[in-house]
């Protein structure tokens, strides 16, 4: 269902807020002015509250859980544990491995053991501490590497420590160079520190199901979790969707979905679950550490002849997204750039640190790091401009990547680099203000040095390896107070990135109206899939545009059926004929008949990749963007200032251009994070800042000027020819500032995030 029955339609342009306007979001004045209501604000009648008791140990067997105290506690309703899970004790987006409440052990610092319902959240704490869990202590595994080799290490799953290991060959891998730099990089945890924690309420039904309100990413995945983890027929589980403060990959995974529905049917009552900040940080999963080993071998001109890599993503205690991000970084490890000979080995491993799965640039953030290294290591071994060395090997249409797959769409590299390359440069700082530090009076210009870097990316967009990507909409047509209005339904989740608007815009340009609503998102209608891998504008977007002609078809057929004419467009609320002579208005046409229909859109074909040589089409487009970093470093205190960051991306087609810049912008911010300041630190697989007073984002005055040129090279495989947008920035903002500081102090700086103490050696 990747095509129409007929050619689409010329689009409307006589109505505003269509494809390549920017209308304002209809979520907009809402969240400006504090009226949004998030899951958080979720409240029932007779509705009682629900916490978690989690471990405080990494990793531990459980000799005994004692619930009596905390149930006697005044105001207390229920207290559950592993027992008390009517279905499967096990979930999982790729392997069922993760209890619902831990039984026997525990396998990192803030696993669930048991819950509680109370009248009150403070009694619900309360009650919390009077749990008695008799834990015997273990030595964690944390170390990535040992856990992928060491045999004489706990094995934390029954198949061992590895979830999944990964080989690409291509070529000849003994091939040598010239010209040979190498490296080992490695990358902190990154939390996606999104502003409004987990949170639902969940109904039981008089079917004996439950409904339940929350925030989430995948609407249909979480059913399908919770329902078998409930022992409950999967349309009994019927999931809304609330107001989603932020999300970042944060809500792929299940947080408390299954915990407030146990409490819910068994006490009979609404139960609503909402964490504060520093469970939050227990709650979800966070980005992959990493440690890379790379080494680059190219001729005395400059041009790529070789790439090795031995790559560890660390996944913590479950396996959550770590096949995909294994899947994900071996695919992407050399880079937006034509590599004739490739040896590669990624492993995803099990430890006793915080489980790790979804976040921004899924896989393709800890490679770009190390090779974007690379790429400036070895432009200064060649003695040569280092956007010039990009722009030599950068791939184009036509090229083909390290699994062997043809690039068979615009992969516009070399611009990208030369438009951030050529975009005007910043002053010299005259301001003290403005050095490093400045506003606290410690520096006057001495000891601060500038650097300029560079950072390009390839980030695969949708879901990969052969996996059906698809979605689903539902679009109704009928006349409401005189006026045509289209009622646009998916489940597909609204998580901050625009969607709503995106939907109503495709349903503007395609059918015509001004006047378009949007359902709530839930399970009553087919998969959407989730509001990650920068998919939702192609896919649902593609299935919003199919539902949309096939009721176009509809009322075509209804003039034909009236006026003997065939009409072949929509346009201002007029169905019109070829010839463009107006056949009838719509409302008209319609009157009381109500056109509603449902597709879906399947993007074409992938494949999984070959077990031994790792060769495969796996992925169905990719993105490109290309980040230019300005920055100032005080040597003496070892303080950063990013000066500038300048960005180009190619986006395939703008469907809302305000609202890809707003990406972009975003997704740069996460990525100087990242460079400079973000991490969560864990030392023995305990977790030493769980807050947002330890863990650092950057702020409105951590953020530097930007640029942004956007490049729309439409992809002839996509609707509309769009391109996904959101992930490329974040992953190409990273390199581009730890280049820049190398090139501003000469430091090998192989870390992310680089601290004051790498720049100063204390």
């Amino acid at each position: 269902m990747s095509a129409p029955a007929r050619s689409p339609q010329v689009l409307d342009d006589k109505i505003s807020g269509g494809i390549g306007a920017s209308p304002q979001r209809p979520d907009g004045t809402l969240k400006v002015r504090g009226e949004f209501a998030y899951a958080s604000d979720l409240w029932h009648e007779n509705m009682v509250w629900g916490a978690t008791l989690r471990s405080p140990h990494p990793h531990a067997g459980i000799r005994s859980i004692g619930i009596a105290k905390a149930l006697a506690y005044p105001g207390v309703h229920a207290v559950l544990t592993h027992a008390d899970v009517p279905g499967e004790n096990a979930y999982g987006l790729k392997h069922q491995d993760t209890p619902v409440l831990a039984e026997d052990r525990v396998r990192y610092q803030g696993e669930p053991v048991a819950l509680v319902a109370a009248d009150h959240p403070e009694i619900a704490r309360q009650a919390l501490k009077l749990i008695e869990v008799d834990y015997e202590v273990w030595e964690p595994v944390t170390d990535m590497e040992r856990a992928a080799h060491d045999e004489t290490l706990p094995r934390l799953h029954e198949n061992g420590n590895v979830v999944r290991h990964q080989r690409i060959v291509k070529g000849d891998p003994d091939a040598r160079a010239d010209v040979v730099v190498s490296g080992v990089y490695e990358l902190g945890m990154q939390d996606q520190a999104f502003l409004g924690p987990e949170a639902g309420l969940a109904v039981p039904a008089e079917d004996g199901g439950v409904d339940l309100y929350l925030a989430t990413q995948w609407l249909h995945v979480d059913q399908k979790q919770t329902a078998h983890a409930l022992g409950l027929p999967v349309e009994k589980v019927r999931l809304t969707l609330s107001g989603v403060g932020g999300a970042f990959g944060g809500r792929e995974d299940l947080s408390m979905q299954v915990h407030s529905c146990m409490l819910a049917l068994h006490l009979g009552r609404p139960v609503k679950m909402s964490y504060n900040r520093e469970e939050s940080f227990f709650g979800h999963v966070h980005r992959h550490p990493a440690r890379m080993y790379y080494e680059h071998g190219a001729t005395k001109d400059g041009d790529l002849v070789y790439v090795k890599a031995r790559m560890y993503f660390d996944g913590g205690a479950y396996a959550s997204k770590t096949p995909v991000v294994v899947g994900n970084g071996t695919t992407l490890s050399v880079g937006p750039y034509n590599v004739p000979n490739a040896h590669i080995e990624g492993w995803g491993v099990y430890s006793n640190n915080p489980t790790c799965g979804a976040m921004r640039g899924l896989g393709a953030v800890q490679p770009t790091y190390a090779y974007e290294s690379q790429m400036d290591k070895l432009a200064t071994a060649l003695g040569m401009d280092p956007a010039e060395l990009r722009i030599r090997n950068a791939m184009s249409e036509g090229s083909t990547t390290v699994t062997g797959q043809v690039v068979d769409f615009p992969a516009p590299v070399a611009e990208l680099v030369r438009r951030v390359r050529d975009m005007p440069l910043p002053p010299p700082n005259t301001d003290e203000l403005g050095f490093p530090g400045g506003a606290a009076n410690t520096t006057h210009g001495e000891g601060v040095v500038r650097g300029i870097g560079y950072g390009v990316t390839i980030k695969n967009i949708a879901y990969a390896e052969g996996l059906d990507d698809y979605s689903t909409a539902r679009v109704r047509l009928q006349v409401i107070g005189g006026e045509p209005t289209a009622l646009v339904h998916t489940a597909a989740a609204e998580v901050g990135q625009g969607l709503v608007t995106v939907q109503q815009q495709i349903a503007r340009s395609e059918l015509g109206v001004e006047r378009i609503t949007l359902h709530t998102s839930d399970t009553s209608v087919g998969d959407a899939g989730s509001s990650s891998a920068s998919r939702q504008t192609y896919l649902t977007g593609g299935a919003v545009r199919n539902a949309c002609l096939a009721v176009a078809e509809r009322v075509y057929a209804l003039a034909a059926e009236r006026f003997g004419v065939e009409a072949t467009n929509l346009s201002g609320g007029k169905v019109v004929a070829a010839d463009g002579a107006v056949v009838a208005d719509l409302a008209e046409l319609l009157g009381e008949d109500v056109i509603e229909e449902t597709r879906e859109y399947h993007h074409r074909k992938t494949y999984p990749l070959d077990p031994e040589t790792g060769q495969g089409n796996a992925h169905v487009q990719y993105g490109f963007s290309a980040h230019r970093a300005v920055v100032d470093v005080d040597t003496e205190l070892g303080l950063v200032k990013v000066v500038q960051l300048d960005c180009a991306q190619d986006v395939g087609k703008a469907i809302n251009p305000d609202a890809v810049l707003g990406q972009i912008h975003g997704g740069s911010a996460q990525g100087l994070g990242l460079a400079v300041m973000e991490e969560i630190q864990v030392t023995d697989g305990v977790v030493r800042n769980p807050s947002f007073t330890d863990y650092l984002i950057p702020t409105i005055l951590d953020m530097p000027p930007m640029r942004v040129d956007i490049l729309e090279r439409p992809d002839p495989h996509a609707p509309y020819g769009v391109r996904g947008v959101g992930e490329p920035p974040t992953i190409s903002a990273t390199p581009a500032v730890a280049n820049a500081i190398r090139a501003a102090t000469g430091l090998e700086l192989p870390r992310v995030p680089i601290k004051p103490e790498h720049l100063t050696g204390t």
